[in-house]
């Protein structure tokens, strides 16, 4: 009688955690930091032969949670190094999304199906190196839309 009691909660439990799958990127106290101050730099002078990281979804205002879907090049011959990918939410102090997004990672981008966040914009950096050592970066923003 205890046992079938257990495993119906244990059952109840699986069925009632599929909506807490979203997996949080950036949370409503992160939200709220004072954006950084000054421009963000980003570096891309010359020719590189460096990783691209290219921002794929979403596009306009989307709700929570959300798909992020990032997409890493390697030219040369060179492969991505998956170990190697840092995410940054920039505010001050900037917050290490980094790992958050580890599970996500494969060596051609970042597939992360239900990000959650809170309304607003957020500009986040992606940064990246090969299997040369070279480094790629790309800043974005996300744009959710309130509910």
């Amino acid at each position: 009688m205890m046992r079938n009691i257990l495993l119906g909660l244990v059952a109840a439990g699986l069925l009632f955690s599929g909506a807490s799958r979203a997996t949080q990127l950036i949370t409503e106290e992160e939200a709220k930091l004072p954006p950084p101050k000054g421009a963000v730099a980003a570096d891309r002078r010359g020719i590189l032969r460096g990783p691209k990281v290219e921002f794929i979804s979403p596009g306009d205002a989307v709700s929570s949670p959300m798909r992020l879907q990032l997409k890493f090049e390697s030219f040369g011959g060179a492969k991505i190094d998956p170990e190697s990918v840092k995410m940054v939410f920039l505010r001050s102090p900037n917050v290490d999304l980094t790992s958050r997004i580890k599970p996500f990672v494969q060596a051609d981008g970042i597939n992360m199906q239900d990000a959650e966040l809170p309304p607003g914009e957020y500009t986040v950096r992606v940064d990246i190196k090969d299997s040369d050592g070279r480094p790629g970066t790309a800043i974005f923003t996300l744009k959710v839309a309130p509910k």
